[in-house]
């Protein structure tokens, strides 16, 4: 996978009397196992799709450097760097004119693979995104649902198997549903593979679902970057608590970890019988609290996901002490700045 690193990072237009993206530093980190999805999060005009385009040079920066892999994009060919990146936007941008597997095809063409590699890989994608190759490879766009045209979108950005994907609200004009789906799909293929994924959004709920690691953008300043489970649990300030929901007692149970919410002191499975429920560490406290009230159990068994070895336990007071906790700390948190 390949490593992204913004140093310092500005974009000036012209005429302007701010930046659109001002010093902007942080690094997309790897992920050991699947894909890393890195989230660009913020309001509109908070410089989130500009600092993406900065990536494969359709904008320009003024100044810093953004670092692919150690090796600043401004010092290699912009036509070689734009090989090794997928781009995918909301409008898809299929040819009207091409059936599906041509327009999936023609990254691929371009690098110069040749039509047998090129056809095993329309074939390859399409059944990656879930589409199967016998019906949709002779298929025109206007032929397709909006849904399946932003899967062969995705499909394009994949064929010339590039190491970075940048996707530009890719979702934002899909129904409810379909978004859904999609995401999903998402979720399944990023497992598959090991590319390095920035993803723009301005929903939150996307940003939660899809993203291992979340830049908070606003006014073309960094605000935050974290993971959700520390934007939820210690905002850096009042625009990022406002935005992720850090007092949405909701949120915090879909998304705080069980294991953050272990019973302290002398508690024991003894206290509650041997046949107690088991609950991986990495399960959200919602699901935890949902499994309690309808196995009508007094505990779970928490235990690590790779070693499986017992951390702890978890009950519905201790899942009440922990968001009790977080709420005051957010209570805490806004009168020390009044």
């Amino acid at each position: 996978m390949a490593r992204i690193t913004f140093e310092e990072v500005t974009k000036l237009y012209p005429g302007a009397d701010k930046p659109a993206v001002d010093a902007v530093s942080f690094e997309v980190k790897a992920s050991s196992e699947g894909s890393t999805i890195c989230m660009l999060l913020g309001t509109s005009g908070s410089g989130k799709t500009t600092l993406l385009r900065m990536v494969n040079r359709l904008i320009e920066p003024t100044s810093g450097r953004i670092l692919l892999d150690g090796q600043n994009i401004l010092q290699e060919n912009v036509i070689a760097l734009r090989r090794r990146i997928g781009y995918v936007i909301q409008q898809v941008g299929l040819f009207p004119h091409m059936n599906i597997a041509e327009n999936i095809r023609i990254t691929a063409e371009i690098a110069g693979w040749s039509k047998q590699r090129m056809s095993e890989r329309v074939d390859e994608l399409l059944n990656l995104v879930g589409l199967e190759p016998a019906i949709y490879r002779k298929r025109f766009p206007r032929q397709i649902s909006g849904g399946q045209q932003q899967r062969v979108g995705l499909a394009r950005a994949l064929a010339a198997d590039p190491d970075i994907l940048l996707m530009d609200e890719p979702f934002g004009a899909l129904d409810a549903i379909t978004r859904e789906r999609l995401q999903n799909e998402l979720r399944r293929i990023a497992s598959t593979m090991h590319k390095t994924i920035l993803f723009v959004t301005h929903d939150v709920e996307e940003a939660f679902k899809l993203g291992s690691q979340i830049a908070i953008m606003s006014e073309g300043k960094l605000m935050q970057l974290g993971s959700p489970i520390e934007l939820l649990a210690y905002p850096a300030n009042d625009f990022v608590a406002k935005l992720v929901g850090a007092d949405n007692i909701l949120r915090q149970l879909q998304y705080l970890p069980a294991a953050t919410a272990l019973e302290t002191g002398s508690y024991n499975n003894g206290d509650h019988g041997t046949d107690v429920p088991r609950c991986p560490a990495s399960e959200t406290l919602l699901h935890a609290m949902l499994t309690l009230i309808q196995t009508n159990s007094s505990a779970l068994a928490v235990y690590n996901d790779e070693t499986q070895e017992l951390e702890g336990y978890i009950t519905l007071a201790s899942i009440n002490r922990e968001v009790t906790r977080a709420q005051s700390n957010e209570t805490a948190r806004q009168e020390t700045r009044i």
